[in-house]
C-alpha cells in the first residue's frame, strides 16, 4: 500500500468493504485484549467528518497501548489499512486512531467517564457487534 492511500478515507481505498464491518473489526480487536465496554457508534447522519466511532477504555495506560496495537494490527492484516494518524499515545490517558470513516477512541477508564462521549454523541445508533457473525 503506498503513502497516498494511507491518507485517504477507507471507503476511497476500500469501496467494495463495508466501513461498518471495519468498525466492528476495530471493536472485536479491543474487545480481544480486555478492553473495557466496546461501542461502536455510527454517525453517519450527525457528524460529517466520520461515520463511525469505536469507543473503549482500559484501567491503566499499558492495556491502552496495547489496545491500540491491536487495532492496528487487526486491521493492517485483515483490510490492509493504516490509520492516517495517531494521537495521544505519550500519556495513554486518550489516544485517537483516525482512520478517515473510523475514528477509535482508546481512553483510560478516568478519561472516558470524564468525557463521556457516549453521553455527548447519544443521538448517535449504537451498533450490536458482539453477536454479529
Amino acid at each position: 500500500m503506498s503513502d497516498t492511500e494511507v491518507l485517504r478515507s477507507v471507503s476511497e481505498v476500500y469501496p467494495g468493504r463495508a466501513i461498518k464491518d471495519m468498525a466492528i473489526l476495530a471493536a472485536r480487536a479491543a474487545s480481544n485484549k480486555k478492553a473495557t465496554d466496546p461501542k461502536v457508534m455510527d454517525l453517519g447522519d450527525l457528524l460529517g467528518i466520520t461515520d463511525y466511532f469505536v469507543v473503549c477504555s482500559a484501567s491503566n495506560d499499558r492495556q491502552v497501548r496495547t489496545i491500540v496495537e491491536e487495532i492496528e494490527k487487526s486491521l493492517k492484516e485483515s483490510v490492509g489499512i493504516r490509520p492516517r494518524a495517531v494521537e495521544g499515545l505519550s500519556n495513554a490517558a486518550w489516544v485517537l486512531m483516525d482512520y478517515g470513516d473510523i475514528v477509535v477512541h482508546v481512553m483510560s477508564d478516568e478519561a472516558r467517564a470524564f468525557y463521556a462521549i457516549e453521553r455527548l454523541w447519544s443521538d448517535a445508533q449504537i451498533v450490536e457487534w458482539e453477536n454479529v457473525a
